[in-house]
């Protein structure tokens, strides 16, 4: 399931991406009109903040603003900023892979090959969308 980190981040980017120009949006306008925490949304950006996505302008007409062209923003990058890895379980995990203490071998583990599949389907999509698709 999403977690609300995710919901939530996803919902400001695409906010953000709706904006016109690139103008700083304060953090109270975009928690109002997302119906979102501003306590919450506020670790949220910091950490987009801090990944890349957006930037931030302090002071009056303060707030935060995309660094790149919503088409440029690929999911998968969004997604493992937000919810981490992308693979349900750490041994089909491409960026953190760790072989699960349990499964003796992963070459003959029906829950490894069935979450290979998993994987690579959310893959598929999240490589192809980009947050100007979410704004479409």
């Amino acid at each position: 399931m999403l977690s609300k980190k995710t919901k939530y981040g996803l919902k400001a980017l695409a906010f953000l991406a709706s904006q016109k120009g690139k103008e700083p949006v304060q953090i109270a306008e975009i928690a109002k009109q997302e119906n979102i925490s501003q306590k919450f949304l506020e670790s949220i950006l910091l950490s987009l903040r801090k990944t890349g996505f957006l930037g931030s302008k302090k002071g009056k007409g303060g707030g935060y603003y995309l660094i790149k062209e919503p088409k440029e923003v690929l999911m998968t990058d969004i997604m493992r900023v937000l919810e981490g890895p992308i693979a349900m379980v750490p041994c089909v995990s491409l960026n953190f892979y760790e072989k699960c203490d349990d499964c003796p071998s992963e070459e003959n583990c029906s829950v490894h090959m069935l979450m290979l599949k998993v994987r690579d389907s959310a893959l598929e999509v999240y490589r192809n969308n980009t947050l100007a698709d979410l704004i479409a």
